[in-house]
Order: structure tokens, then C-alpha cells, then sequence
């Protein structure tokens, strides 16, 4: 069995989750053409995705390794990517039963009334994964990592819960749709926080700076394409160490900034597909449990956030955080980790930021730049837990994208650097029984807390269905 699911999931997200999407579309009475035709566009999608982030991250690396260099930067995290992270997560007895282990642990919170989210992002289940791995690794022990997975599943459906209604209403044609994917919930508590504390401040609750208002003030240098191209050519410029070469390798570092552009571009376009195919599938989804299940009104559907990363703000603000986080890892005191490789992760921190600012650049930025200076701390804390498990699994598997550079450590942003994650493994691995029995308490509390909401909820929709 552990064997089947590894197969599986070693087919891909732009394999596996068009046939899973097919399968599913089939079994919830879409016909079959349009079933496969939704599921071939998230493929495509997950395609288009690839090859953006795999243009930032080929075309930023050589220029911030060529940084590094010249400015003698010494951090000894390496940035091994959401890959390698998903590699240590998968190739795990966790990893390999923590798809049927969380669909079972979502059926019992729907049917408890403990949740209203019905997560088929099956694909993003390897951030469950990866900190029960992590666990798993430092502690020997198999229970240990399950239990670090289920207890993040079970927080995560909760906070996707609780987000809903903010993330349908911020974003367009989302309706029925939530986010539980860790990595983006696990900042959604900061932003609430930050956000509040920002609102205190005299005047910041009334700058109005959103994508748009860059745009019409600012004309083509409020785009996100523009900017693209600046912060490449900064970026560009940077990578050479005096005038002379800089003057030397102009098309180089114009090239960059056109590439950098594309990103920014190209990305708003893609997501258009996921959204085409992963719609329908929503719709026909939530129709059929509301047909099938007693007081399943308010359901709603766990969806990628991919489909959102599109967003203005999301874009403006990842990319004016690329060079400030950068600077940030040299300056820092104590920061180990150098993003490279993760930066192309940096859009999916955002998702769950937006609706609370209500896409506010100057308020997204700087929730944004707090999130990543606690961000780049816990890479570097739980990065010897990352190598002892990735040193593992390359020795089991031979997987390159597992091996680390000799002389360095293991890091990546996504879902190392997750606040709920690290929290976890803090608690399983610091605190031991201690830990374990704060993150059941918390848990437990913040289940029977959101069960009394969707009751409380359900009889709401029932008086107004009555009234009618």
C-alpha cells in the first residue's frame, strides 16, 4: 500500500490531480467529457504554474548566487525548495498513508458537525506530511509524526473554517470555496492581529492603497509589470560588482527585468484555468452533499490556493519583498537561512493576508515583512531537523532533490517556515508530553469552539428557511 500511494503521488500535482479531478467529477454525476476537460485545465494550470516559477527561480538564482558571492554572504541553510520538502514528506510511512488517514479524519469531523470544509486539495496533503515526517525523524517515533500530521490537518480545517466567509468575499467567483492549506492558514491569525494593530494607528486605516489605486495613480508604473521589470534590472544590477561590468552585461540584466515582468504577467493568466476547472467541480460537489447529507447547507469546498495567487496585491507585494527579504536574511542577527529557491513560494504567503487588509499594499506589506522576519528565524531553528530527515530519505532513495550541498544545512520557506508548523514541531519535539498535551487542549478547544458555531450557524439558515 505504501508503495501504491508513493507511485501516486510521484506522478505529480499536473498528473496526479487532473485524474483524481476526473475520477471525482465522474462519481459526483459530471458527465465524463466535461469532467475530463476540468481536469486537464488543472493540469494545465499546474503546467503553467511550473514553468512561471520555474522562469523566477532559473533566472533569480544565478543573479543571487552571483550576490552572494560578490558580498561573501556566509549562510550555511541551504535553500532546498518546496521539492525537496514534499520529497521528505512523501517518502515516509506518514507520508505514504496521510492521504487516507486525513480523508478519514475529514469524513469524521463533517459528520461531528466539527467542520464545514470538505478538503480535496489532496495534492497540498504533503504539508501534513512534512511536519509529521520532520517529527517523525527527530523523534523515532511513527505515532509522534502522525499525530504532529493530524493534529495540524484537524487546526487547519478549523482555521479554513473560519476564514471562509472572508475569503469568498474578498475574492471574486470563489463562493463555496475555502483554503486549508497550512502554509497560508498558518499566517491568517497574524494578519488578524497585525492588521487590528495597524487599524490603531492614526490615519493607517484610512490609506486606501490597494493594486488598482496604484495603477490609477501611478499609470503603467503602478503595474505589476513594471515593477517586474525594476526590481529585475535592481536585482540584475546588483549581481555585478562595479560599474564597468554593469555597463558590460546590460542585455543580461534587461533580459532579467523582461523575465521577472513575465512572471508578474503571466501568473494573473494562469490561475484563469484553475478557476475554469476547478469551478465546476466545486459547484458539483457542494450540490451533491447538499442533496445527499442533512444540514450540509454551508459546506464548503478545500480548494488550492493557486486559485488566488493571481491577485494584484499578492503580486505587487511578493515582489517588492524578494530584495527585502533578501536584505533582511544578511542583516538579520542569528538567521542562517538564504532564500533562493523558495522565493517562487513567496506568493502563497499572501492568500489568506488579503482578506483581512482588504488588499491594502502598504498594510499587506508589512504584515508581509513580519511574517517573513519570523519566517526566516524557525527555517534556521528546525533546519537540523530538515537535514537529519532529507539526509534519510537520500540515502533510501537517491531522490536529487533531497540532497543537500556539502558543508550545508537543509532549509525552504514553504512549510518550514509556517508558523503553525513550527509550532507543532516546537511542541512535539521540545516539550515532548507536555507539548503534546497543550497542542490536544488547544485543538480540542478550537473544535468544540467552531462545532457551536456551525450549529449555531445551521439554526440561523433553519429560522430563515422557516420565516420564508
Amino acid at each position: 500500500m505504501e508503495e501504491v500511494f508513493k507511485y501516486i503521488i510521484g506522478l505529480g500535482a499536473a498528473v496526479m490531480m487532473p485524474i483524481i479531478f476526473t475520477i471525482l467529477g465522474t462519481c459526483i454525476g459530471i458527465k465524463f467529457g466535461d469532467a475530463f476537460k476540468s481536469g486537464l485545465k488543472v493540469g494545465v494550470g499546474f503546467i503553467g504554474l511550473s514553468v512561471v516559477t520555474a522562469l523566477l527561480t532559473s533566472s533569480l538564482g544565478p543573479a543571487l548566487s552571483k550576490v552572494v558571492e560578490i558580498y561573501n554572504l556566509n549562510l550555511p541553510v541551504f535553500d532546498m525548495g518546496w521539492p525537496a520538502a514534499a520529497a521528505v514528506a512523501y517518502n515516509t510511512a506518514v507520508g505514504a498513508f496521510i492521504i487516507p488517514v486525513c480523508l478519514g479524519v475529514n469524513l469524521i469531523m463533517l459528520l461531528t458537525k466539527t467542520t464545514q470544509t470538505v478538503n480535496i486539495d489532496l495534492w497540498n496533503y504533503w504539508h501534513f506530511a512534512f511536519i509529521g515526517a520532520v517529527v517523525y525523524f527527530v523523534s523515532g517515533s511513527i505515532a509522534w509524526g502522525f499525530f504532529a500530521a493530524i493534529i495540524c490537518y484537524i487546526i487547519t480545517l478549523v482555521l479554513a473554517d473560519v476564514t471562509a466567509k472572508k475569503f469568498q468575499s474578498f475574492y471574486e467567483n470563489m463562493e463555496g470555496i475555502s483554503i486549508p492549506q497550512p502554509f497560508c492558514q498558518g499566517f491568517a491569525p497574524f494578519a488578524w492581529i497585525i492588521n487590528k494593530a495597524l487599524d490603531k494607528i492614526p490615519g493607517m486605516n484610512k490609506l486606501e492603497i490597494d493594486a488598482e489605486g496604484l495603477k490609477r495613480k501611478f499609470g503603467i508604473m503602478g503595474e505589476p509589470l513594471f515593477l517586474g521589470v525594476v526590481v529585475g534590472i535592481a536585482i540584475g544590477c546588483l549581481s555585478y560588482s562595479g560599474w564597468n561590468e554593469i555597463v558590460d552585461n546590460i542585455p543580461a540584466i534587461l533580459g532579467l527585468g523582461i523575465k521577472m515582468g513575465a512572471v508578474m504577467e503571466l501568473i494573473p493568466r494562469i490561475t484563469v484555468l484553475f478557476i475554469e476547472g476547478l469551478k465546476p467541480i466545486s459547484d458539483a460537489t457542494r450540490a451533491l452533499i447538499a442533496r445527499k447529507f442533512k444540514g450540509a447547507e454551508g459546506l464548503s469546498i478545500g480548494m488550492s490556493p493557486a486559485l488566488v495567487i493571481g491577485h494584484p496585491t499578492t503580486l505587487v507585494v511578493s515582489l517588492l519583498l524578494i530584495p527585502v527579504t533578501l536584505a533582511l536574511a544578511v542583516f538579520l542577527p542569528g538567521n542562517e537561512f538564504l532564500p533562493l529557491a523558495s522565493l517562487a513560494g513567496m506568493f502563497y504567503v499572501f492568500p489568506l493576508i488579503l482578506p483581512f487588509t482588504k488588499g491594502n499594499v502598504l498594510k499587506t506589506f508589512i504584515i508581509g515583512l513580519i511574517v517573513m522576519v519570523g519566517s526566516l528565524y524557525m527555517v534556521t531553528n528546525i533546519a537540523p531537523a530538515f537535514t537529519e530527515a532529507a539526509r534519510d530519505v537520500y540515502a533510501q532513495t537517491g531522490d536529487a532533490a533531497v540532497r543537500i550541498p556539502d558543508g550545508f544545512s537543509a532549509g525552504s520557506l514553504d512549510f518550514a517556515g509556517s508558523p503553525l508548523g513550527w509550532v507543532i514541531y516546537q511542541c512535539c519535539h521540545s516539550l515532548k508530553w507536555i507539548g503534546a498535551g497543550l497542542l490536544v487542549i488547544v485543538t480540542m478547544g478550537m473544535v468544540i469552539w467552531n462545532r457551536m458555531n456551525i450549529i449555531r450557524s445551521q439554526k440561523l439558515m433553519d429560522n430563515a428557511e422557516t420565516t420564508k
